[in-house]
């Protein structure tokens, strides 16, 4: 499978299966499509009344040294294989999700937990259940070493005892059991305060602090509960807390919904403000809901997408760079075939947990009790519920198959297809839509250096 498209200049060919990567000029470009199925000399002879025939030729000499070095019109190996592969996963847990607080101190208006509550009532995660967490995840994570834990909620500093008690715990275990806890912490920034800071900076191997950009636009989804809101409070505190590391090892991380469809300025107003590290999703809701994006919004985001990439090529290795989150491609090494193919691991490597110990196939399934998959007391009872998330991956999803950009979204968001089409082994067009797009800023991106260093190591000789 070959996508090719152009975006700000650039005309790339994508070899799907391989993940090659060309960038190629007009005429390159022009052969592509008919080269495979038509042969050399039909689209020489098809082109000839556009290009010359001398340059068609020895463009096609380059086209077959793609073929012959696997880089061009590959097959894909990865499907007959697939069975094989899903046998082969062990169910073991890597990381959870701990709701330390099913309750928050914001009134976000597009909030997929109910300002905490997930379709239950408000409560604090106790340390006794934590630990069970952590007891439960240590069992069930096999010669695995790395673990991680993500401090959610809610809020998570609602429960700051806790969150430091646990941690304590962990770090105890991880010498008995030869195991290596990677803490994260996700926060809206309300109590954050230099003790925090500190505490973080020692044990959170990442840090997730949520600002959806400029002032206008985040009070209006972020308010407080008597409708002020929060920008001007936890603005200064997130600055201080990414300066502190570095700017690194951390993400502000925003929603954009159909009140700013113009967000590229809400990520460039975040990296003006110092912020290396930046990550604005869009929002998911039904059309019932006034904030959510909709399929005629589309041709809108993509051209912000679009303004956002164009805007990153121009300030890449210069003091105003910067990082943002879906555009960050790996196009040499990337995750693992198992990855590529199934995605975050939910349900089988992931798993959520409420403040009364029940398990859930990730954080946007809390509160769905046909997916209550056990408790950490009894460990996981609903296997038959692992074993449907074990076997959904881009081939178990037939809008997946031709599409290509699976290899990089790994058939997209399990919760997303439930909660739109209710299964798991569907997928969210718009969500598809948007994925798409910003693959093909990120590889754009990706030509875009690669020629801004040549260019400079060029002026270096």
């Amino acid at each position: 499978m070959v996508h090719q498209y152009k975006n700000n200049g650039y005309n790339i060919v994508l070899d799907v299966n391989s993940g090659s990567v060309h960038v190629v000029d007009e005429m390159v470009y022009d052969m592509i499509p008919y080269y495979k199925e038509k042969g050399r000399e039909a689209t020489i002879q098809r082109l000839s009344n556009k290009y010359p025939v001398e340059a068609l030729e020895e463009a096609s000499e380059d086209i077959e040294e793609l073929i012959e070095a696997g880089k061009l019109y590959t097959e894909d190996i990865y499907e007959k294989y697939i069975e094989e592969i899903v046998e082969a996963k062990q169910p073991v847990v890597k990381a959870l999700c701990l709701h330390i607080a099913h309750d928050c101190n914001l009134a976000c208006r597009y909030c997929f937990a109910e300002e905490g509550e997930y379709h239950g009532c408000r409560a604090l995660m106790s340390y006794e259940v934590g630990k069970k967490a952590l007891d439960f995840l240590i069992a069930n994570s096999g010669s695995r070493r790395n673990l991680e834990v993500d401090f959610f909620g809610g809020e998570p500093l609602l429960n700051w005892q806790v969150v430091k008690d646990l941690v304590a715990y962990g770090r105890e275990q991880e010498k008995i059991y030869n195991k290596n806890f990677r803490f994260t912490l996700t926060t809206n920034g309300v109590l954050l305060n230099d003790e925090v800071e500190a505490f973080v900076n020692k044990e959170m191997s990442n840090v997730v602090l949520s600002i959806d950009g400029r002032k206008e636009v985040h009070d209006q989804m972020r308010p407080f509960r008597n409708g002020a809101g929060s920008y001007d409070l936890v603005l200064p505190k997130f600055q201080k807390l990414a300066n502190s590391r570095g700017q690194e090892r951390y993400y502000v991380r925003g929603t954009f919904t159909r009140y700013n469809k113009d967000f590229s300025k809400d990520v460039l107003h975040l990296a003006d403000l110092g912020f290396k590290q930046i990550s604005i999703e869009p929002v998911v809701g039904t059309e019932e809901e006034a904030y959510a994006l909709r399929e005629e919004d589309l041709s809108e985001v993509f051209l912000e997408y679009d303004k956002l990439a164009a805007e990153m090529a121009k300030r890449y290795r210069t003091d105003k760079d910067f990082n943002f989150f879906h555009f960050m491609l790996d196009l040499t090494g990337g995750p693992c075939v198992a990855k590529r193919l199934s995605g975050c691991g939910s349900g089988t490597e992931y798993l959520a947990v409420t403040p009364w110990g029940d398990l859930y196939p990730c954080h946007q399934f809390v509160g769905e009790e046909s997916y209550r998959m056990g408790n950490v007391d009894e460990g996981i009872i609903r296997t038959d519920v692992r074993e449907k998330f074990k076997n959904c991956n881009v081939y178990s999803k037939k809008a997946c198959r031709d599409c290509f950009a699976k290899f990089y979204c790994s058939g997209g968001c399990a919760a997303n297809s439930h909660k739109f089409h209710g299964s798991i082994h569907e997928a969210y067009k718009v969500s598809c839509e948007l994925e798409r797009k910003r693959v093909e800023c990120a590889i754009m991106l990706k030509a875009a250096a690669a020629e801004k260093d040549e260019v400079e190591s060029d002026e270096e000789k």
